[in-house]
């Protein structure tokens, strides 16, 4: 693993930051943890890329509170911020072509 930040999915919506710092603190050092509330997943970041993969080989298919968890190393976040749609900026330009 490169990195030291998991994703977390198919979490159950009443899972708590504290549940999880509980249960991903037994495999090393926790940084941070941000829940994505109603949403079933989370970021956990480990001090190091070593006890991110500790904690992924650990648990990732195992149960916790009633779900099986996904478990993966978190990818970068992209900017989906361009073009793509049929938004306002679409309509324009096709006023402006007469």
């Amino acid at each position: 693993m490169r990195g030291s930040k998991l994703y977390v999915g198919n979490l159950t919506y009443s899972a708590t930051q504290d549940q999880l710092m509980e249960l991903f603190s037994k495999h090393g050092s926790v940084k941070e943890i941000k829940l994505i509330e109603d949403k079933g997943f989370a970021f956990v970041e480990m001090s190091t890329p070593e006890e991110a993969d500790k904690a992924k080989e650990a648990l990732n298919g195992q149960n916790f509170l009633g779900r099986t968890m996904k478990i993966d190393e978190a990818r970068p976040r992209t900017n989906n911020r361009e073009g793509g749609g049929g938004g306002y900026n679409n309509r324009e330009r096709n006023y402006n072509r007469y």
